[in-house]
């Protein structure tokens, strides 16, 4: 069961208030999606299969946190988490992306979860079998010596067993201390790993043909390999990957990555009004835009959709799509389209106290990201609480001049007020460093007077 059994809709909120700041309605929202599809699977079939997940459309400008919910949610839920740009799809029968191919992408995301999820649970052991087989390589077992009419005790079968396992034992203490690291061993290395694969075909449908052809050519044709020296702890990795890659079940792998794209999977479909109808757009536009949408519909509605490990059905993914509709409004899209996101919810543009918060609070906050960033080059950086709040003061007045970016401002504002420190870092002597508001000043002060910030924004 995932982290989400246990979590109520309130305690889901108090986690997503660990990174990210304000939002409190967005974030309610999504705490009750996430939620719903637990008591979801609390119901008996065949209702279970008739409840819809409670899809989201997030309205809000760029940098107010959007996608940062999303993404948390996914954590938290332990769910496979696909983000894509709605305007990144194109009508079927126009060269691009197919809106199915995310589903695809979902699916490989998940695939590659629930591998790493087995790896770890036979990692003890496939450890073992590798070290016993780099051993082998180390110590070749010994052969069985000829028959001899006046062998000498010391030379019989049992007495080169026993002086052969002791010998090994040695290694194998060795090996643990590191001592083998620089010795090298031969051993074959397989070269299909990383075997090339001509992309032909580029146009809409065909993302996974690639991946498909070389899956066929490789069941097709023997594993080439060639003989190969590696170091000792290079071919440890080797010989471990291949130990895990045989123990893992990979039909159990694929049967569990379904199940879990098909139950929890999360699809957060950014720039969703790019697809919109808008007024004064050109009749070419507008017939692309809505076949997009129209395109999008079945997916969102619940469809199967056939990937290279087997149908997916998109009934209870969730989807969570997001816009600033500055040029439009949600109404603005097909109506079967809005009534496949019930749920609406508005984010709040973030000002200066909201900034100082998202410098302070969180624990990814960015004052605690450059401090730890500084340390590793033994400089111990600190800030004053006004120097702070004056760098979340000219991050509100540039938003107000210029674009407003939201909070990716404060990521400008940072990188501009450390620019000397951290090029100069490596040859300080003096490994104390503390920002004031004075200095704030003195380094942004061109920032916050020219409105020309091409060159800082990221």
């Amino acid at each position: 069961m995932t982290i989400t059994g246990s979590l109520t809709p309130k305690e889901i909120v108090t986690k997503l208030d660990e990174y990210i700041i304000g939002q409190h309605d967005a974030k309610r929202c999504v705490a009750v999606a996430l939620r719903s599809r637990w008591r979801r699977q609390q119901v008996e079939p065949p209702l279970r299969d008739e409840i819809a997940p409670k899809n989201i459309i997030m309205i809000g400008p760029t940098g107010v946190g959007k996608t940062e919910i999303a993404r948390r949610l996914a954590a938290l839920a332990q769910s496979p988490f696909l983000k894509i740009e709605a305007s990144k799809f194109t009508e079927v029968g126009y060269v691009g992306r197919d809106v199915e191919s995310m589903i695809r992408d979902l699916i490989e995301l998940a695939i590659n979860m629930v591998k790493k999820e087995e790896s770890e649970k036979i990692e003890k052991k496939a450890g073992y079998l590798a070290e016993e087989r780099l051993l082998d390589l180390l110590l070749p077992p010994v052969s069985t010596p000829p028959p001899m009419t006046t062998s000498p005790p010391d030379l019989t079968v049992d007495s080169l067993e026993k002086q052969t396992d002791s010998t090994r034992e040695k290694f194998r203490i060795m090996l643990h201390e590191g001592k083998l690291a620089d010795r090298q061993v031969e051993m074959e290395v397989d070269q299909t790993r990383d075997m090339p694969m001509v992309e032909i075909f580029s146009n809409s449908g065909m993302d996974d043909v690639g991946s498909s052809m070389k899956d066929m050519f490789g069941k097709i044709f023997p594993k080439k390999s060639r003989r190969q020296k590696l170091k000792v702890d290079e071919a440890l990795k080797v010989l471990r990957r291949e130990e895990a890659e045989k123990l893992i079940d990979m039909d159990k792998v694929t049967k569990l990555a379904i199940q879990r794209t098909e139950q929890s999977g999360i699809i957060f479909l950014d720039e969703i009004d790019k697809i919109a109808s808008r007024q004064g757009a050109s009749q070419s536009g507008e017939i692309s835009r809505e076949g997009v949408q129209r395109d999008l519909l079945p997916i969102v509605e619940g469809s199967n959709v056939t990937t290279k490990y087997g149908m997916v059905r998109t009934d209870h993914i969730l989807f969570i799509a997001s816009g600033a509709f500055h040029l439009c409004k949600p109404s603005d899209l097909v109506p079967e389209l809005q009534g496949r996101f019930p749920i609406r919810v508005e984010l709040n543009a973030l000002g200066e106290e909201e900034f100082f918060r998202i410098l302070t609070e969180p624990q990814n906050a960015l004052i605690k990201q450059y401090e730890a960033l500084m340390a590793t080059e033994g400089v111990e950086l600190s800030f004053e609480e006004e120097a702070i709040r004056e760098m979340a003061k000219i991050a509100a007045l540039v938003n107000e001049k210029t674009e407003n970016i939201g909070a990716r401002r404060l990521h400008t504002i940072m990188e501009r007020l450390l620019d000397e420190l951290s090029f100069s870092a490596p040859d300080m002597e003096e490994k104390k460093f503390i920002v004031t508001a004075e200095y704030v000043r003195q380094q942004l002060e061109d920032v916050a007077q020219d409105e020309d910030l091409s060159r800082y924004i990221l």
